[in-house]
């Protein structure tokens, strides 16, 4: 007895007769389906091209789309002829023309005959199988699925919601309880006839054509009405991505498919050469005999799903950015932010740095321009200090500032002056320490020689963007280690939150601060905010600041010294 095999065939016509050359030279019996679409001249070469091999024929042609009824239609074609024409076959093997065996064909019509009885289908029912990608599962069985989920996809939904919203649900003919499974499978001339000569074919036939992608439900159903001896795997090997999209082979897995001990693959890469020149080969060149075990891969298909889906930390693809909240980490490393210290103390990036051994920059997000540490216009990475530059996607910008100075903590200044529009990347980054001091955006103003009306307008504004920002840190969204002092909170005792500061960044060995920045002179910043009341600005960000300070009060006063550890 022999082995039948189907091809369905598509594309790559060349590939497609190498390979049913192969499985001809080796004895089986070989139908051909070409896709309708294919062109008529394209096929009318193809046939000629394989009219020398005797036992290799063409069947009746339809045309195929992935979803849809007509490659169910192909393989029933297929599966008529070869049933009808060859009477030695006890074993129809489906495949397609991107298929390509890995192992002796002997082997395989060896292995066959060992299992007379034996059909090699997948077949789970909905509830057993987890890889339906598309939330379609049970009710691929009970809707109807007129339109291409690919020409069609805007007619395909609006047509699911409506039969959600109406309620229509389609009777599952005699009974059937819905199996599916992997379209590529190895049923006996018993099973197989049983499916395409019963009497209830016709009404079988309309309703799985109504059924979403039936060429994974239509034999793997049937079969279960028929088969006596039903081993549920496939013994073609095919993995397929998070998305329920086949994985391609190409040259460089070559060890990967010899380790998988199966008969077939797919899906091939028509010009992967070297695969096809190692595995087309005689007996001497093949695999050793075993029992095909895809397993021994599957670790390897999980990790590269894994990198593909969650990547590394930080690190982005080029070609596509990860849907928010599946990336592997939004920064590959830790870092801080400080919002308003800078305004507040004089010389507080050179302190940071020598306190911390860290790499201290100024505002990064300037709107004019970017302030990398010691004022370079250019980093690790070849990031300028282009403000168009890094405006243009700040949020990769940060992304990375981070990879490409991994291994040194970074620390930058952030304001309500500056590019909002990395807010939220900053707050729901978990390695991300924000300190903000709020309302510290008015020293400055306080410090300006502006007009007061001008002072005002800019003053309302900020308020209103830290306002905003401020929001966002408190998110529940937010991961970020977050602190956040008023300014009248801050200067009543800077230096247990500087501790605190210092210790988190961690980078030298704990100890205590001896001294904390010089900060600024603040005599009558108490005066100026309650100016801003009187005009009708309300800056309630900075805290209760009284109207008079102590300094105020005494003006022939010594200036204050700085903090120190008692």
């Amino acid at each position: 007895m022999s082995v039948g095999i189907i091809m369905l065939v598509h594309t790559a016509l060349d590939r497609a007769e190498q390979v049913a050359r192969h499985w001809a030279a080796a004895g089986c019996s070989v139908v051909i389906h070409v896709d309708g679409n294919v062109g008529r001249k394209t096929n009318a070469a193809f046939q000629k091209s394989l009219s020398d091999v005797a036992d290799i024929q063409f069947c009746k042609r339809h045309k195929c789309e992935w979803g849809t009824w007509g490659i169910v239609a192909a393989a029933q074609s297929a599966a008529e002829q070869i049933l009808a024409n060859f009477e030695n076959v006890r074993h129809v093997y489906l495949s397609s023309g991107s298929c390509l065996p890995l192992r002796p064909v002997d082997e395989l019509i060896e292995y066959l005959d060992s299992r007379p009885r034996t059909d090699f289908i997948e077949s789970a029912t909905t509830a057993d199988v987890p890889w339906t990608v598309g939330g379609l599962d049970q009710e691929r069985f009970t809707m109807r699925f007129p339109f291409s989920w690919k020409r069609h996809r805007y007619l395909f939904d609006k047509y699911v919601e409506l039969q959600r919203f109406v309620g229509w649900k389609r009777k599952i003919p005699n009974g059937l309880v819905p199996h599916m499974g992997s379209q590529w499978w190895c049923l006996t001339r018993q099973t197989l006839s049983a499916i395409l000569e019963d009497p209830e074919r016709d009404t079988y036939d309309t309703y799985f054509s109504k059924v979403w992608i039936p060429d994974e439900s239509y034999f793997q159903t049937l079969a279960r009405q028929y088969s006596t001896n039903i081993e549920s795997r496939s013994l073609t090997l095919s993995k397929f991505d998070f998305q329920g999209k086949p994985h391609i082979f190409y040259d460089d897995h070559l060890q990967l498919l010899r380790r998988s001990d199966c008969f077939v693959a797919r899906k091939i890469w028509p010009r992967a050469e070297r695969l096809y020149s190692a595995f087309l080969t005689d007996a001497a060149g093949a695999m050793k005999k075993t029992e095909p075990n895809p397993a021994k891969i599957d670790r390897i298909f999980a990790k590269a799903v894994e990198r593909r889906t969650r990547g590394r930390p930080g690190l982005y693809m080029q070609s596509r950015f990860p849907n928010q909240d599946w990336e592997n980490g939004v920064t590959s490393g830790r870092y801080s932010v400080f919002e308003g210290f800078s305004d507040l103390f004089e010389d507080f990036e050179p302190w940071l740095a020598k306190a911390t051994g860290s790499k201290v920059h100024g505002h990064l997000f300037h709107k004019e321009y970017v302030e990398f540490s010691g004022k370079q216009t250019a980093i690790n990475g070849a990031l300028s200090d282009s403000a168009a530059h890094r405006d243009y996607n700040p949020n990769a910008f940060l992304t990375n500032l981070i990879w490409n100075t991994r291994g040194e903590r970074q620390c930058f200044q952030y304001g309500p002056s500056d590019n909002q529009k990395v807010g939220w990347t900053l707050a729901r980054d978990p390695n991300a320490q924000i300190s903000v001091i709020s309302g510290a955006w008015a020293v400055p103003l306080f410090k300006s020689n502006r007009n007061f009306a001008e002072i005002r307008k800019i003053a309302a504004k900020m308020q209103q963007i830290e306002s905003k920002h401020l929001n966002v840190l408190r998110s529940p969204h937010a991961k970020a280690r977050i602190r956040i002092w008023t300014m009248a909170e801050f200067i009543e005792a800077p230096m247990e939150p500087l501790q605190t500061i210092i210790d988190e960044i961690g980078q030298n060995a704990l100890r205590r601060l001896a001294e904390v920045p010089r900060m600024t002179d603040l005599k009558g910043f108490g005066q100026f905010l309650q100016n801003l009341k009187n005009q009708g600005m309300h800056p309630y960000l900075m805290g209760d600041f009284p109207v008079y300070s102590e300094d105020d009060l005494a003006p022939n006063s010594q200036p204050r010294k700085p903090y120190l550890v008692q």
